[in-house]
């Protein structure tokens, strides 16, 4: 598995992080959560997305703490809790959820799944997209 510092780079070196804060965000969660036995290369993309915004990074915040306290050996009930969040969102929100579920499963997210979300969303999925891609290179 990739040192958190090759993540960083990577995201960096493709200006994938939208200003500091988000790369200080996705800093902070990989260094707390790489080593558990639940971190996958999809949880990282994950972590990314949540990384955009200090709620989302909160809610992600939580959950990880929740699965290490709880000795998680995988991400199954991130990925049941992430349905249930999707369920009660709409719009952009939905299919972020969504994205993040896809991930997860490292199943692929298609582009129209999302071709109705508002400009604001479809930005952000397509920097996720993008940043995965560089993650599976790392």
């Amino acid at each position: 598995m990739a040192r958190t510092e090759d993540y960083i780079e990577a995201l960096s070196e493709a200006q994938l992080f939208e200003n500091s804060e988000h790369r200080t965000r996705f800093k902070e969660l990989l260094d707390c959560y790489a080593d558990y036995p639940f971190f996958t290369k999809g949880l990282c993309k994950c972590m990314y997305l949540s990384a955009w915004d200090e709620e989302h990074f909160a809610i992600m915040l939580q959950t990880l703490n929740d699965m290490a306290l709880g000795k998680e050996q995988n991400t199954d009930d991130m990925r049941f809790q992430g349905e249930l969040l999707a369920e009660e969102h709409v719009d952009g929100e939905y299919y972020m959820y969504h994205l993040s579920c896809a991930f997860l499963d490292g199943r692929p997210f298609l582009p129209s799944e999302y071709k109705t979300v508002n400009e604001h969303y479809r930005y952000i999925i397509t920097r996720g997209l993008q940043a995965a891609e560089v993650i599976d290179r790392v």
